[in-house]
C-alpha cells in the first residue's frame, strides 16, 4: 500500500497543533519571552532525551518518544516565531494571533517538506528513527553555533533553516513511529 505523505505529514502537524492549543490554553503564550537562544536549548532538551530513551530503552518518567518530537515542532514553531518577531518581556500577542503565527509556519514547513521530498524522493521513509534524531541535534549544534556568531553565517544556511529541518525530520519522525505502532 503507498503511503500518502501529504496526508500523514498534515495529520501529524494536525497532532502537534492540538498540543500547542491546549498548552496556549494553559499558559498563554508564556513563551513570548523566551529569546532564540533559550528556544535552541529546549529543542535541545527534547532531542537529547529521545536519544537517552532511543539508547537505554526505557522511561524512568513513563513518558515516550512522541511527545517529545511534538515538543520538537511545537518550539521549532515557536523559534520561527520568535525570529520573525523578536522576543518580548512580557506576553503581547493574544493566543488567536499565536494559532494564527502558528499555522502560517506550519503550512511553510510542509510546503518545504514536499519540496524536498520531491528532490528526494521519499529518501525519509527508508532512514531510521534514530538517524531524524541525530541529524536534529547536529542541526541544534549548527544552530547554537550560528547564535554564538550572532546570526551571522558565510556560506550555510540561517537558523529559521535549520529550525525547518528540525520541524520535518520530528514529522518524519512522528509518521515513523505512527506506522510501527499500527503494524505491531
Amino acid at each position: 500500500m503507498k503511503q500518502d505523505t501529504n496526508k500523514q505529514f498534515s495529520d501529524a502537524l494536525a497532532l502537534c497543533r492540538k498540543v500547542f492549543v491546549a498548552k496556549l490554553g494553559d499558559y498563554g503564550p508564556s513563551w513570548r519571552i523566551m529569546r532564540p537562544e533559550a528556544i535552541t536549548d529546549q529543542l535541545f532538551i527534547k532531542a537529547k532525551r529521545i536519544r537517552t530513551l532511543q539508547v537505554k530503552g526505557c522511561s524512568a518518567v513513563g513518558e515516550g518518544i512522541m511527545p517529545e518530537f511534538v515538543g520538537i515542532v511545537n518550539y521549532g514553531i515557536i523559534g520561527i516565531i520568535q525570529l520573525r518577531l523578536g522576543y518580548s518581556d512580557t506576553k503581547d500577542i493574544s493566543t488567536e494571533k499565536a494559532i494564527e503565527l502558528y499555522d502560517s509556519i506550519a503550512k511553510e514547513a510542509m510546503e518545504l517538506m514536499i519540496k524536498k521530498n520531491t528532490d528526494y524522493d521519499e529518501a525519509w521513509r527508508s532512514m531510521r528513527v534514530l538517524s531524524y534524531v541525530d541529524l536534529i541535534l547536529a542541526k541544534i549544534e549548527r544552530t547554537k553555533e550560528i547564535e554564538d556568531h550572532c546570526g551571522e553565517t558565510k556560506v550555510s544556511e540561517g537558523i529559521d533553516a535549520n529550525y525547518f529541518d528540525m520541524i520535518n525530520y520530528s514529522v518524519f519522525g512522528l509518521i515513523k513511529l505512527s506506522e510501527d505502532a499500527t503494524t505491531r
